[in-house]
């Protein structure tokens, strides 16, 4: 009895271990990544992603204005993003922050602080980001695939505000751009088909 259950628990051990380590490969990240981008743009694109040992590495570097990010194996359900080059000050500061044991409210207060210092950087114009997700289940780790995707765009434009855009502080009918976070450093107009 005593060898069952210690085979057992080696058993679990051994799953649990592969589960919370299991990385994509470069190539399945890079294909899931730009899963976020314009189609006709995916190909120029700068890919990030994670290695084996899930350090947040460059997979790709690209020629035009988009970066992507691969899913992060560490977050539950599948999550890729694309954004305009301009916002990777922003974005980058979010990983140092986050990898400190920071949480939302505190990575959002902080670089607050640091835009109006002016030592974080935000761009002086609308800038893009395209945020493709799926549940778990839907992402295939071995083909790269993703059934029932959901892409979302995201426009940042620092401080705009309800008065200034004309757009409505929520979702007021279906695909509907709406302002989240108005008159913050981190104001981005929301587009959810």
């Amino acid at each position: 009895m005593k060898t069952i259950l210690l085979f057992i628990a080696v058993i679990t051990v051994c799953l649990q271990s592969y589960a919370q380590n299991n990385v994509p490969s470069a190539d399945i990240q890079i294909k899931s990544a730009l899963l976020a981008a314009p189609k006709e743009k995916r190909d120029s694109c700068t890919v990030y992603g994670y290695s084996a040992d899930k350090q947040f590495i460059l997979l790709k570097q690209g020629t035009n204005e988009l970066i992507c990010v691969a899913d992060d194996p560490s977050q539950p359900a599948f999550s890729v993003a694309c954004y305009f080059k301009g916002l990777e000050p922003f974005m980058q500061r979010r990983r140092e922050l986050r990898k400190q044991g920071m949480n939302d409210q505190q990575i959002f207060d902080t670089r607050e602080k640091e835009v109006k210092a002016g030592t974080l950087q935000m761009p002086k114009q609308p800038a893009v980001m395209f945020v493709y997700s799926a549940e778990d289940k839907d992402f295939n780790a071995t083909t790269g695939e993703v059934t029932n995707g959901y892409l979302r765009s995201v426009i940042y434009i620092a401080y705009a505000t309800v008065e200034s855009t004309g757009l409505p502080d929520r979702p007021s009918g279906k695909g509907m751009p709406w302002i989240m976070n108005p008159g913050t450093y981190r104001a981005h107009i929301m587009i959810n088909p």
